[in-house]
């Protein structure tokens, strides 16, 4: 699984950047920006583990909080935060699909590691997905931007799916893991220069 544990630490630094640019618009102290950009980073890992009753990876690995706290370092020195629309340029749009297919990839194999079936393994990839991001927006008093944004939870939700049916065909060697995080991260590229969206219902 290197790569795409590669592409989860991708994930995991993109999401603390966001983290820390949130947080940082709001006028947070920096044990608020660090927390936002925890729990926006790896908040999502946290639930998913507490789903599965385990101890949180995150706890019994370092990798991961060495990895936010080095963006946090990194995104000041470059004050990241003074730059406009950093959030728009292609770089930040495309880690951050990573971000969010590689981590809904993640979610759908432990669900299916501890049995659980396609409404655990779906649930449980969202979970994963943009779990973070929703505990940051309730902490900070916010609409969870997955819930008002593109197709954004809606491809976490259609990775996991499609993974459960891998599995159940037999597809999970690198070569189709891989090829799903391909298509997750161009469907989410496309969803959000395109403008795709679901249907809201008129007031």
């Amino acid at each position: 699984m290197t790569a795409l544990l590669v592409a989860e630490y991708i994930g995991i630094a993109s999401a603390a950047t966001s983290g820390f640019i949130f947080a940082v618009k709001r006028d947070c102290d920096w044990l608020g920006i660090f927390i936002a950009a925890l729990l926006t980073a790896l908040g999502g890992g946290f639930m998913r583990d507490a789903i599965v009753s385990r101890p949180p990876y995150s706890f019994t690995h370092y990798a991961p909080c060495i990895i936010v706290m080095a963006m946090l370092f990194l995104s000041a020195f470059l004050r990241l935060h003074k730059r406009s629309d950093i959030e728009k340029k292609f770089l930040f749009v495309t880690t951050d699909a990573v971000d969010l297919v590689s981590f809904s990839i993640v979610g759908a194999i432990v669900a299916l590691q501890f049995g659980y079936n396609v409404f655990g393994v779906v649930l449980l990839a969202l979970c994963n997905g943009v779990g973070g991001g929703m505990i940051r927006d309730v902490l900070f008093n916010e609409i969870p931007w997955c819930l008002k944004t593109g197709l954004y939870a809606t491809v976490s939700i259609v990775v996991g799916l499609i993974y459960f049916a891998m599995d159940y065909a037999g597809f999970t060697s690198m070569f189709w893991v891989m090829g799903l995080f391909a298509f997750g991260v161009v469907f989410r590229l496309a969803a959000y220069y395109l403008g795709w969206h679901l249907p809201t219902l008129q007031k």
